[in-house]
């Protein structure tokens, strides 16, 4: 059997257009948890805008990453972080004008501000023999592609 060919899709051919594209994605945590997150009581330092801040870069770094994705000159990264009653909601909405959408910057930047959410609670999130039975990321998703025409 021949593998097939590996090979990163051409968009030469074109036309640049303002692409915007929006994901999201969840986090169960433990009450407590979210109540030292909203009490700036988190050893690491402040969750959420620790977590903007690694999305917007995970984003920009999509392309290394992820083997054949173009790299896209990013015009906008915007990381929103909404608490609820379970956990932390991680909604990323990507920008840029170029030839191929930008769907997958919005799924890593989403991707990576879960894991930084995990990253900082970890300590609060473990039981007494060291696992994480509460702890879940879920629905990463893409909720909103546009390709605006002009």
């Amino acid at each position: 059997m021949t593998e097939p060919e590996v090979r990163m899709i051409d968009v030469s051919n074109k036309t640049i257009t303002l692409r915007e594209a929006e994901a999201e994605g969840f986090i169960k945590l433990k009450k407590e948890t979210i109540q030292k997150i909203i009490e700036n009581e988190i050893e690491k330092g402040n969750v959420i805008s620790i977590a903007k801040t690694a999305g917007i870069l995970a984003a920009k770094k999509t392309s290394e990453l992820i083997p054949l994705c173009h790299l896209i000159p990013l015009e906008n990264v915007e990381i929103d972080i909404k608490i609820e009653d379970e956990g932390l909601r991680v909604i990323s909405k990507v920008k840029a004008h170029y030839k191929t959408g930008v769907e997958m910057e919005a799924l890593v930047a989403t991707a990576i501000a879960l894991l930084t959410i995990w990253d900082m609670v970890k300590k609060y999130e473990k039981d007494d023999k060291g696992q994480y039975p509460y702890t879940l990321i879920k629905e990463i998703k893409v909720i909103n592609k546009i390709k605006h025409v002009t």
